[in-house]
């Protein structure tokens, strides 16, 4: 696999929360050689319908939709929209999402440029008698935008698990450095993610939260100040995080936690990354009208950011809640740990692939894929260390007097494992972890919070990982 030298920088917003120290040691060592389907042309997205069918569905740029099921590529597509796209740069079909409720309804969603150049999102639905095969004949547009300019389409679509509202990211319209001011234009759709209820009405329904509802700026806004949001995508607790492509500076990776009202301004173009748009070093904080990236790097480590997702499977514990995300240049995948301390939630650079990573797919099990855009190919997101990984973070609760047993849960690595307090100690009257049942047991003999105490666990091959675990010992009604 070619491998691609560059000097990486990258750098974190002051504010950001990071990761559980406890789980810091953990070992990965993160693998694409796994290639899952190929013969692809050009495609930049993947994706499921999430209706318990585990087939991969594959978006390629110049019209066409394919399955991936059980490992075999159909030869049929699902959808042939060749006929009426324009594709080519940064134009074509760019995006898919499926209904929540698709196994019920059938129904999904693109989005795609069409002859003349505009962008449109239709609906969409699945032949009943051929669940392999799309209606193209059924499709509905939702929503038709102009494209002053053949770049910076856009092209995301994804239901939120929190809402079930459906987003749109669109570009700021093209050419360089955002000529029309469109990115700090609440009138105009282009340079925003939009927010619509696609099932309250025909064909679509401004949700009445949306946060320029009866106010200055489009209804369908939900956030603005974006460049060219190329993948965004939200984690199952309803966080969003969004890769937007940088002019001739920064990359970046915005984020809106879950539960905060829609409105935010990204900054684009008045600024890119940590930077006022155009200004060399040192730079100067954004005004707090402005929301800053919580992450960004410059052109030594790549040139063309590709949102991801968070890790939510279950093969590679230690990725759990880390956030994967690349560069269609370089090559690179990098990860942001999970929320915990601001000082600590530093991005990891991952492996240089070498690969086109026009996007990060997920299947229904959560685990993690990477598209490549010129192979045509897609590549598992895998560990190969897959280390050990304890997975309790506090011990169940004990009583003063009883005897008490817990045994430590692991998931990952190869067994047997073997167990060991390094750091710390247990209540009073409590021992272990025993070497090979990583129990902890005994009778408590004094109430109150303990730890954190370090547990190292050590599979068969000889690799470890540790972590802190706390403890709380109370006592019995009447004692």
């Amino acid at each position: 696999m070619k491998r691609i030298s560059i000097l990486v920088t990258l750098t974190l917003a002051a504010d950001l929360l990071s990761v559980d120290p406890s789980l810091a040691q953990t070992p990965t060592r993160v693998t694409v050689d796994t290639i899952v389907a190929s013969g692809f042309d050009a495609p930049v997205q993947l994706t499921h319908a999430g209706d318990e069918t585990n087939r991969l569905f594959v978006v390629e740029q110049g019209g066409l939709i394919r399955i991936v099921k059980e490992g075999v590529v159909r030869p049929t597509p699902f959808l042939d929209l060749r006929d009426r796209i324009s594709s080519g740069g940064e134009r074509g079909l760019l995006g898919l999402a499926f209904h929540p409720l698709y196994e019920e309804n059938g129904t999904f969603f693109i989005y795609y440029t069409d002859r003349p150049g505009a962008t449109v999102v239709a609906r969409l639905s699945v032949s009943v008698a051929e669940p392999d095969i799309a209606v193209a004949a059924s499709a509905e547009t939702l929503l038709r935008v102009a494209q002053p300019f053949p770049n910076h389409n856009g092209g995301q679509l994804a239901f939120s698990p929190l809402d079930g509202y459906l987003y749109i990211g669109l570009g700021d319209g093209g050419s360089g450095n955002d000529p029309r001011n469109h990115g700090q234009n609440k009138n105009t759709l282009l340079g925003a993610i939009l927010r619509i209820d696609v099932d309250s009405g025909a064909p679509f329904v401004v949700p009445p939260d949306n946060p320029f509802v009866g106010r200055d700026g489009a209804d369908e806004i939900w956030a603005y100040g974006l460049r060219n949001p190329w993948r965004f995508s939200f984690d199952e607790t309803g966080d969003l995080y969004i890769g937007d492509v940088g002019q001739n500076a920064w990359e970046e990776i915005d984020f809106q936690a879950a539960g905060t009202p829609g409105g935010l301004n990204f900054g684009w173009a008045i600024r890119e990354g940590p930077c006022p748009r155009g200004r060399p070093q040192p730079c100067v904080a954004a005004s707090p009208e402005l929301t800053e990236p919580i992450l960004f790097y410059d052109r030594s480590a790549g040139a063309s950011v590709t949102g991801g997702f968070v890790y939510r499977g279950s093969r590679f514990p230690a990725f759990s809640g880390r956030y994967f995300y690349g560069d269609f240049i370089s090559g690179r995948i990098w990860s942001l740990p999970p929320a915990g301390r601001a000082s600590e939630r530093v991005p990891r650079l991952e492996l240089e692939t070498g690969l086109g990573i026009s996007s990060f797919g997920e299947d229904e099990s959560g685990e993690l894929y990477v598209v490549d855009y010129i192979g045509g190919e897609i590549r598992a997101l895998e560990d190969a260390v897959n280390a050990p990984v304890i997975l309790d973070a506090t011990m169940p609760v004990g009583y003063v007097g009883v005897p008490y047993f817990h045994r430590i849960s692991v998931a990952g690595g190869t067994p047997p494992f073997r167990f060991e307090l390094v750091g710390g100690t247990l209540a009073p009257g409590l021992s272990g972890p025993q070497s090979s049942a990583g129990a902890v047991s005994g009778t408590p003999v004094l109430a109150g919070a303990f730890g954190p105490f370090t547990v190292r666990v050590t599979d068969s091959r000889g690799i470890s990982s540790e972590r802190a675990l706390t403890h709380h010992i109370d006592l019995l009604s009447g004692q």
